[in-house]
């Protein structure tokens, strides 16, 4: 659920709270096929819109579904105790995504809520990832695999915790899938960012994924805007279907 308001259909534009609104629609038209809505927090702040935000996760939640909060935090632990607080009391998250570069303090105030999921970032979709993410150690393991074992290793001590691998990396994502076992992965790049379906629930087999899709469906179409939402989710997920037979693997569709 990342609404860009330049987006927004004219009728929609012209509503008192045009985020939820457009959010509703969607959430309406594909509840049924989701199991979970990822808001990315940035699309809410910049516009003042945090209330809309707060709006769209009760209305996740009264009917009976999960929220995963996309906020990528990640500071010094007196900072990332607020920012835990922020997100999971303040807004109601039932996961995050967090930013693991500072280290296990500065993780450990989000991993000791042991009743949240918790998706830290390994290795993900955008293009200049490889910049950092690819680095190699003096032991051979690049970047995201040392990440990966630091994740099911030593920082899962509350059996929470969840990465974010991207579906663009095929061959990564199967690296991390070995390293990790059935870990959870949040596979954000299908959809406008082209990643290969059947690629991604080859290499991600042996454990969960939640598949993410964001504007490939909520801006499938301009003004019938729900409706095409509805159809292009359908799509997607019938596809996924299609692979997930021979692959082993646990699907756990998301939207955005």
């Amino acid at each position: 659920m990342d609404p860009d308001p330049l987006q927004f259909p004219a009728a929609i534009k012209q509503h008192h709270n045009p985020f939820f609104t457009f959010n509703k629609a969607i959430i309406d038209a594909t509840h049924d096929i989701a199991c979970c809505y990822k808001p990315q927090i940035a699309h809410y702040a910049a516009q003042g819109r945090e209330h809309e935000l707060l709006m769209t996760i009760d209305y996740i939640k009264s009917l009976g579904m999960p929220t995963l909060l996309d906020a990528k935090r990640g500071d010094v632990a007196p900072t990332a105790a607020m920012y835990a607080m922020e997100l999971f009391e303040r807004y109601g998250a039932d996961a995050i995504t967090i930013n693991p570069f500072l280290g296990m303090d500065s993780m450990a105030p989000f991993l000791d809520h042991a009743d949240k999921g918790v998706f830290i970032l390994c290795r993900t979709s955008n293009p200049g990832s490889s910049e950092l993410q690819n680095m190699v150690f003096s032991n051979g393991l690049r970047l995201y695999e040392h990440i990966a074992k630091l994740a099911v290793e030593k920082w899962n001590y509350n059996g929470n915790v969840g990465l974010v691998v991207g579906a663009t990396w095929p061959e990564e994502l199967k690296k991390i899938r070995q390293l990790t076992g059935n870990t959870t992965f949040l596979v954000p790049g299908v959809g406008s960012q082209g990643a290969s379906i059947k690629a991604m629930m080859r290499a991600g087999s042996g454990g969960g994924m939640l598949v993410n899709a964001s504007r490939s469906i909520i801006f499938a179409n301009n003004e019938d805007f729900a409706a095409a939402a509805r159809q292009k989710a359908i799509m997607t997920r019938d596809e996924l279907n299609q692979y997930r037979t021979t692959s082993g693997t646990t699907l756990i569709p998301t939207l955005n």
